[in-house]
């Protein structure tokens, strides 16, 4: 079984949209979509520097126009997404992207939608001065309680041993000098906020109330929560967890699990790609992984999806 997903806040990188525009179509959707978001994605998806693109009002919306545009050149039909994906997530802000793909949100909605969440959550990162940090090696039933006990969350619980705690500077000063058992060393994340905890409670109302203007559809594809990895078959339990998941832990552990139960051979991360695909070629092992990362992995990415059984075809056979 196929499975697609879409990365997180941080997987962008200067002039990565620029040899997407090469092909057609894709400057056209991406203008309807800065449109749609109030933003120039195509500027910052070529022209602007990483510093640019680090704001998060920024890199949010551009990570979804990336997502959707770079989906759009696996299948020559979009219907065929449906026929020949088994499931689909994506890593935090991916979710939106995931969401769209699967059907629930028309792309221009799910641009607004994200552009409201990306702004919401800059607002809310500006009211305290908090972060993230990575943490390299430890075992997750060592460090979370750690983590608990220093007043961080684990934000990120990511699977393959890798966690993301968030706090407050003083919080992740004293996670710096005391490390939980096992853990080699704390990286601070070049992020403007505590992403995915109490922190981000007011992007959750501002949110809340953006999302009462939509009408979601259900989604066609298998769609797998970062809330606890569950597949979630209702468009509007799908949107009411984009919202809550704004100030809630990413399960990426739960999700890799749930692929696994669904029987997953093949994944393809969408661009721009890498982050997940490590994550997968460790938690997943024997599964096949591709990155999409610029134009020249379509090719390989098609033969995977050509390679995959349909999901209905495995159905009936089991």
């Amino acid at each position: 079984m196929l499975v697609l997903v879409a990365p997180g806040q941080g997987a962008q990188t200067p002039g990565f949209l620029t040899a997407w525009l090469d092909f057609p179509g894709v400057r056209g959707a991406l203008e309807a979509w800065s449109d749609a978001a109030g933003l120039d994605l195509i500027r910052y998806g070529t022209e602007a520097d990483a510093e640019e693109i680090r704001d998060t009002a920024v890199a949010q919306p551009l990570l979804v126009a990336a997502g959707l545009a770079s989906a759009s050149m696996l299948f020559d039909d979009p219907a065929e997404l449906s026929r020949k994906v088994g499931a689909i997530a994506g890593h935090s802000v991916g979710e939106i992207t995931a969401a769209s793909l699967a059907g629930v949100l028309p792309h221009e909605e799910a641009l607004r939608l994200v552009r409201t969440r990306g702004l919401a959550m800059a607002e809310a990162a500006a009211v305290t001065e908090t972060g993230m940090a990575a943490l390299l090696g430890g075992d997750p039933e060592v460090t979370v309680p750690h983590l608990t006990k220093l007043g961080l969350t684990p934000a990120n619980i990511n699977g393959a041993g890798q966690i993301v705690a968030a706090g407050t500077k003083e919080q992740l000063a004293a996670l710096e000098a005391d490390k939980p058992e096992g853990v080699r060393k704390v990286v601070a994340l070049k992020v403007a906020g505590a992403f995915h905890t109490h922190h981000m409670a007011p992007a959750v109302n501002t949110l809340a109330k953006a999302a009462e203007a939509l009408t979601p559809g259900d989604p066609k594809v298998t769609y797998v929560s970062n809330k606890d990895g569950q597949a979630v078959a209702a468009g509007t339990e799908v949107l009411d967890r984009l919202v809550g998941q704004v100030a809630n832990p990413v399960r990426w552990d739960l999700c890799m699990e749930t692929f696994k139960e669904l029987g997953v051979t093949a994944l393809i991360e969408v661009c721009p790609g890498g982050t997940l695909t490590g994550l997968a070629k460790r938690a997943l092992p024997g599964v096949k992984t591709l990155a999409l990362k610029s134009p020249a992995d379509l090719d390989a990415a098609r033969e995977l999806i050509a390679e995959a059984p349909t999901p209905a075809a495995d159905a009936a056979g089991a």
